[in-house]
């Protein structure tokens, strides 16, 4: 007995509780939940036809997709993120200055049958908020603001509500355009892409207070017309990769013990031989850490490198179609067996299995037709 209660003690203070293999084989097996982020309406870069959040039921075994509900009816929830536990989901509401004061981020508690139950809301301090970023230990969460060089940051409560944390302005907030915040592996540092000035401003994240502050590098450069809108780290977290939308690249950096980072590498996410228009869009690394894809819009592709894990340097593996026309968010299923790419203009979701040698994606059948999805976000 006294054994068994050091156990369940153990299980308690442990900040992930190994798991038995069975369980794991029990995760694996099981429904995975999917929210999708849409647009509503119309705008000037998209014809919005969607009701707000759908949710959709992913089978892990065959990768099939199933529509289960809309979850929640808003304006352009055009990025959802789902909280550290599972239990939460956050999703902006990608509002211009003709629709209010500002944009709106959205609290919503997941219920047992998947649908969103709306526990509260509030201003984003900027126009056009674009993407939701968590910290590592959950307990924060930032939004970013594509018009007026505004991220937020937000205390997450015990209930899931947001509180106002930080209203941080970026430098040359006239042309800068926020497009997303990362959180360094170790939870000391902060990331912003900033497309418009083609910058990554890096600032040291104090848990303790849920502040931003200035780093003493400030940010690194990109170059002229780079655009960077999305981030991710390398699985080790000594590499950071951002992906620019303009001229269709992506940046590889080294990441120094004090959070600053050097230049790697520029390599292209298009064919050599593409010369028409694209705008690059999204990023993710495979569960393995071995293989990074990007998105691109106007090559409507996913663009698919491997990591050397020694240098973080990129090679080109391929690319491949998506069935569709404008793939904007995509995402990479729980264990790394497929992904899927959400096609904004033609209404569609095409599902790959992935070669988790090569890092190549096969297209699945069928394509799953939904309304103007751009965002895509697994419950883990």
């Amino acid at each position: 007995m006294r054994s068994l209660i050091i156990l369940c003690l153990l299980s308690i203070t442990c900040f992930k509780p190994m798991e038995a293999q069975s369980d794991v084989v029990k995760k694996r097996d099981s429904i995975n939940k999917i929210y999708v982020g849409t647009y509503t309406r119309k705008e000037g870069h998209v014809d919005g036809k969607a009701e707000g959040i759908y949710l959709l039921n992913q089978d892990p075994q065959t990768g099939n997709l199933e529509f289960v509900c809309t979850a929640a009816q808003l304006i352009n929830p055009s990025f959802v993120k789902v909280g550290k536990m599972g239990k939460y989901v956050y999703a902006v509401s990608e509002l211009g200055p003709k629709d209010g004061d500002s944009g709106v981020v959205h609290s919503f508690e997941i219920q047992e049958d998947g649908s969103l139950k709306n526990i509260g809301k509030l201003g984003t301090g900027g126009f056009a908020p674009c993407h939701i970023a968590l910290d590592r230990s959950g307990k924060y969460a930032f939004v970013s603001n594509y018009m007026g060089g505004i991220v937020m940051v937000y205390k997450i409560g015990s209930d899931g509500s947001l509180g106002k944390s930080q209203e941080l302005k970026l430098e040359n907030s006239d042309s800068a355009h926020a497009h997303s915040v990362k959180i360094s592996g170790d939870n000391r540092y902060a990331y912003i892409a900033d497309l418009g000035n083609d910058k990554i401003w890096i600032y040291r994240f104090n848990i303790m207070t849920g502040q931003l502050e200035p780093h003493k590098e400030k940010s690194i450069e990109l170059e002229k017309g780079a655009g960077p809108r999305h981030i991710s780290f390398a699985k080790n977290g000594s590499f950071l990769y951002s992906i620019n939308e303009l001229n269709s690249t992506v940046s590889a950096f080294s990441v120094k013990s004090d959070g600053s980072l050097n230049h790697l590498q520029n390599i292209s996410a298009l064919p050599e031989t593409y010369r028409q228009g694209n705008s690059a869009a999204d990023i993710h690394i495979h569960p393995s850490g071995k293989f990074l894809y990007t998105s691109n819009r106007g090559h409507n592709s996913i663009a698919i490198f491997q990591i050397n894990s020694e240098t973080g340097k990129l090679t080109h593996v391929d690319y491949i179609p998506v069935a569709g026309k404008t793939p904007r968010n995509f995402a990479i299923s729980p264990y790394g067996k497929y992904l899927y790419a959400a096609s904004q203009d033609t209404g569609n979701i095409t599902t790959y299995k992935i070669n988790e040698e090569t890092g190549k994606l096969k297209p699945q059948e069928p394509v799953f037709q939904i309304k103007t999805p751009v965002c895509l976000e697994f419950v883990k």
